[in-house]
């Protein structure tokens, strides 16, 4: 039976190709070839879950308290170490019952606040490149994208006062990341007080996604939103535990800060989902309250990661800064090579998966992203391929020249 006459919504059909999928179907491709695929794309953590954590989902199995459906507002313990570990980590003050909602993954919680607060047609300030559903939440939710373009010469900061007055005014959301994915760039604490200030003069909802705070390097400490006064008056900030904990499959993230914002989160959840299952808030307890020993050592694996490739690409011709965060570099396509060109590139004479900058949006075109998420061994095993396959970068004079 033809059923051409079934149509997705106009929503979907706005959206753009999602490249993940693309990348997706390339990898089974190559792996049926035999190609040995070091997958360096997703920012997929490889370590595992920590024991205690583990141990106590377990436990909380056991119990058939937790075998029925959790409250849709997450469990009160839960919450409660969410706003102590807030408390613990920036010095900010939340209350467990009003400021703070677990979430099915830090990026259900971004998408579905996007359907909750944006109407069709209001404009979304979102930065460029960024995390994809900063802007394809928006997208869904029939929001006008006004893309923030950054500049590696403005150190991928938003830069406030290039935003047109008209714009401003009738912006109602601004969603932006620091530590950010996918450029690995950081935010003084002074220009959290810029973007505060400027939200608060023409009433724009600050959304920020903080998933990577936890990843810091080299004495580097981010900040919290909510640790700016004001903040909690007209913002909210998303965290995860996928990349921290390493807990990527199981789901779980959280939202904390202005009451109302949240509560209308909570509104459109209790009409989608029934939260995440009690025994895994247990669990997710159980990693908030982890001494920060376990978080010493996942930050020494990224910084040696992080110091092996960018050694090793710069033998390859990168001059790649020390990033102070994330688990990510953010990488120079050659000269005259788009993202995608130079991705699919890679991925065929090397077998090793980056993934396109321009999947971040307009503003990531001639970049590619690689995750830090192999060991030495294999990141080494992919700069040598880099190597024999004559993968490297020139500078434009130095191409001109030849």
């Amino acid at each position: 039976m033809n059923l051409s006459w079934i149509t997705p919504a106009e929503r979907i059909q706005k959206l753009p190709p999602y490249v993940f999928a693309r990348l997706d179907e390339l990898k089974a491709k190559a792996r049926e070839q035999g190609l040995d695929l070091i997958d360096l794309g997703m920012g997929n953590p490889d370590g595992p879950t920590p024991q205690p954590v583990i141990e106590a989902a377990m436990a909380a199995l056991q119990n058939p308290a937790n075998h029925g459906y959790p409250p849709f507002e997450g469990t009160a313990s839960f919450r409660k170490a969410i706003t102590k570990w807030y408390n613990r980590r920036y010095g900010v003050v939340l209350d467990p019952d009003s400021e703070a909602l677990p979430l099915l993954g830090s990026k259900e919680g971004l998408g579905h606040l996007a359907i909750a607060y944006i109407n069709p047609g209001d404009t979304v300030l979102v930065p460029s490149p960024s995390y994809p559903v900063h802007f394809r939440g928006p997208i869904i939710a029939g929001g006008v994208i006004h893309n923030l373009i950054l500049k590696e010469e403005n150190n991928w900061l938003i830069d406030l006062a290039a935003i047109p007055e008209e714009v401003a005014r009738k912006a109602k959301i601004l969603y932006f990341n620091y530590p950010s994915n996918p450029t690995a760039a950081t935010a003084p604490r002074e220009f959290f007080e810029e973007i505060v200030a400027f939200a608060r003069k023409y009433e724009i909802l600050l959304v920020h996604d903080l998933c990577y705070a936890e990843l810091a390097f080299d004495g580097y400490q981010p900040t919290s939103l909510l640790e700016i006064p004001g903040a909690k008056d007209i913002g909210v900030e998303f965290h995860t535990l996928s990349k921290t904990y390493n807990m990527a499959g199981w789901r779980v993230g959280f939202v904390v800060g202005n009451r109302h914002v949240i509560q209308g989160l909570r509104t459109l959840k209790t009409n989608l989902d029934y939260g995440i299952f009690s025994a895994l808030q247990t669990a997710a307890e159980t990693a908030l309250q982890l001494p920060d020993s376990y978080l010493h050592e996942v930050q020494q694996r990224y910084r040696t990661r992080r110091d092996f490739l960018i050694d090793g690409l710069g033998k390859l011709g990168w001059n790649i800064p020390k990033t102070e965060a994330t688990m990510y570099l953010w990488v120079k396509c050659p000269v005259g090579m788009n993202s995608t060109d130079f991705a699919l590139n890679i991925l065929q004479q090397t077998g090793v998966v980056v993934t396109p900058g321009n999947a971040f949006g307009v503003g990531g075109e001639g970049y590619v992203r690689i995750s830090l998420i192999a060991d030495c061994d294999r990141l080494g095993e992919a700069l040598q391929r880099f190597k024999e396959a004559g993968i490297r970068y020139q500078p434009e004079a130095a191409v001109s020249a030849s």
